[in-house]
């Protein structure tokens, strides 16, 4: 879906709230309490917020959020992610990019090296990047999700084993304060965990709103990244795990 940019204001509200009222958005925009209703109804209607009476909530920290959803939710945070790492890749370097919205903002920022060689099981970075003649764009076979054109399972996987490359870029769903990466499906973190065991330098792009969310299924470690770019890290526990393990942290200004 496209958000409009009062609706994905609103998101931004209930994500730093955890729940928004009509009547108080209807005062902050200075609109009508039905043209607010109206927001709330398609944003929930798109699980982008889960509606009770007199207002939303934002989804909760264990709910895997939709994929179009998800691109809207701390957008300007992983623009910034995504420029930042592109200037840790230089021209001419090889990566693997797995699945994920901040994975593909990274992708969006690359467009102006040269010479770059892309591994990706991300059908969305494929199909931006192979536009650009001075690229060399590598996508996996396998099983192609509905949800968001990630590629997974066991050919994914042997897909990968076939390269080692310069540079890792991975996203995950959610971190755990202590330290584990962690996704929704095991698939999916079979294949991310051969794009770590395949690359010389792996660098993680996550957003805050990583810090607050859970899922089941465990990637890594922290310490098994070498970068970590991210716009602020709100655990002190993630501080020192990255501190202790050796990790860089780069913290995007915005």
């Amino acid at each position: 879906m496209h958000l409009t940019a009062r609706q994905a204001e609103i998101v931004e509200l209930a994500k730093a709230r955890g729940r928004v009222q009509v009547d108080e958005l209807a005062t902050h925009f200075d609109i009508t309490p039905q043209t607010i209703r109206m927001d709330l109804n398609i944003l929930c209607a798109n699980r982008v917020l889960v509606r009770f009476h007199g207002g939303a909530l934002f989804p909760e920290a264990n709910e895997n959020v939709e994929y179009e959803a998800r691109r809207q939710i701390a957008a300007a945070e992983k623009a910034a992610i995504g420029q930042e790492t592109a200037r840790i890749i230089p021209d001419n370097a090889s990566l693997f990019i797995n699945i994920g919205t901040t994975t593909e903002a990274v992708g969006h920022s690359l467009v102006n090296h040269k010479g770059l060689m892309v591994v990706t099981n991300n059908i969305n970075v494929a199909n931006n990047l192979r536009l650009y003649p001075s690229f060399e764009v590598a996508i996996a076979g396998g099983v192609v999700r509905h949800s968001d054109g990630g590629i997974v399972g066991e050919a994914a996987i042997d897909f990968f084993n076939q390269f080692r490359v310069d540079y890792a870029v991975i996203g995950v769903s959610a971190i755990d304060p202590d330290g584990f990466l962690l996704d929704f499906d095991f698939r999916e973190v079979k294949v991310a965990q051969t794009i770590i065991a395949n690359a010389r330098h792996v660098i993680l792009v996550a957003d805050s709103t990583k810090f607050a969310r859970r899922a089941p299924v465990k990637i890594a470690r922290l310490t098994d990244v070498d970068t970590f770019v991210t716009d602020r890290i709100t655990e002190p526990s993630i501080r020192e795990i990255c501190a202790e393990g050796d990790v860089r942290v780069i913290e995007v200004a915005l």
